[in-house]
């Protein structure tokens, strides 16, 4: 079926699939019972999970089944039966190429030090983009990779680069704890799964600060959003100093979105895409954060790009719907104009070709659009190899290594 999350409601006996982000029920699967599921959950449980489910109610786990596929689970309870609902995680790691991340990704792995964030709503891909960039470190770069995770969800095999992850419960106590100390254990790159809380923030900047190269996530919906929660968080005295800790260690912020492709075969992800430059940089320690948007809309020679203009560029290469792409638009007014500059074709006609009363025709000579996102990769070409740039490898502080 291709589905992504697989739910079990046990009051209802029923089970639920996920496919292109709407869920169908499964009818033709057998009812069951809370005490059946509770029985069939305990066999792929730990003890001291189970344990803790019960003291708690709620419980993060992954899931192997050999030859088919990875899971992350969530155990939780609902009216008082036991629950669970399971994400997919393939065991194959999708390539930057496959995914068609943007241009200004393969920048940010090369980078020795400082912050990346990836960021979106839940389901949106993060874990999946997240991992296909630490692959390519791991296949290209001789480094030493650290990743804390709730679950651990891809697995990566030592290649050129060597991997440990960790797990919350299981290898670490907390991801504070696990931040505070990977400091000592040598790291060229850390992975935080999820920054949760202030404590966790203020390590993960403070890592990168000290030199290494820290990929994080966060449930925020755009490159202007993050950078607030991420101040907001800490208390009034301390923002200052946070904002100009952000502002010097930030590289970029990658948020994304998935959108059900027109020809139904699965879904495609959109980016907005951050460089931290100069001006960036400057209003974030100026505390201007309202004004980076307009360096998102004319930042097309620096790599970046707003969701609404990489929405309206998949219109216009047709490989989604005008309806499906509004729905993902942060800017749905916005989001009209760009496509009508695109396209040549006016908003009225496209809503009406989806109500099937006419028929597009576009004009031979569309009229001149804005500066568009870096090109969509809709055959999964090989991108051109990244160049290495000298002194920019293993331990960071080189005198060789100058960035803007």
């Amino acid at each position: 079926m291709g589905g992504s999350d697989l739910h079990f409601k046990t009051d209802t006996g029923a089970v639920y699939v996920r496919v292109n982000g709407e869920l169908i029920q499964l009818e033709d699967e057998d009812r069951f019972t809370d005490e059946n599921f509770r029985k069939e959950i305990s066999e792929i449980l730990r003890p001291d999970q189970l344990k803790k489910f019960d003291k708690d109610l709620e419980l993060d786990f992954a899931l192997e089944i050999e030859g088919v596929s990875r899971f992350r689970g969530n155990a939780y309870q609902q009216r008082g039966h036991m629950q669970a609902a399971f994400r997919v995680i393939p065991y194959r790691i999708q390539s930057m190429e496959e995914i068609g991340l943007p241009v200004a990704c393969y920048d940010w792995v090369q980078r020795p030090r400082g912050l990346v964030l990836v960021t979106g709503p839940a389901g949106s891909g993060k874990s999946t983009s997240l991992a296909s960039m630490i692959n390519k470190i791991n296949l290209n770069e001789p480094l030493h990779i650290m990743t804390v995770e709730d679950p651990v969800e891809f697995v990566h095999d030592d290649a050129v680069a060597i991997v440990n992850q960790r797990e919350l419960d299981v290898d670490t106590l907390s991801f504070a704890n696990a931040l505070k100390y990977v400091l000592r254990q040598d790291p060229d790159v850390i992975l935080v799964g999820e920054m949760r809380d202030l404590e966790t923030i203020h390590l993960a900047i403070t890592a990168a600060e000290t030199g290494h190269l820290v990929f994080a996530t966060l449930h925020t919906v755009d490159s202007v959003q993050t950078v607030d929660r991420i101040v907001d968080v800490f208390p009034v005295y301390q923002q200052q100093q946070i904002r100009m800790q952000l502002s010097v260690n930030l590289i970029g912020v990658l948020s994304q979105a998935l959108v059900v492709r027109k020809d139904g075969r699965g879904r495609i992800p959109a980016f907005e895409v951050l460089v931290a430059n100069s001006a960036v940089r400057n209003h974030i320690r100026e505390n201007k954060t309202y004004q980076i948007s307009s360096i998102l809309q004319t930042g097309a020679k620096s790599k970046m790009n707003t969701l609404d203009q990489y929405l309206s560029k998949l219109v216009e290469k047709d490989l989604v719907t005008y309806e499906a792409a509004r729905s993902k638009a942060k800017d749905p007014n916005e989001f009209d104009r760009l496509v009508e500059l695109a396209t040549g074709v006016s908003v009225i006609k496209l809503r009406e070709s989806l109500n099937g009363t006419t028929q597009l025709e576009k004009p031979s000579t569309p009229p001149t659009a804005p500066p568009l996102p870096p090109e969509v990769n809709t055959d999964a070409q090989t991108k051109p190899p990244i160049q290495s740039q000298p002194g920019v490898k293993g331990q960071p502080n080189r005198p060789s290594f100058r960035r803007e």
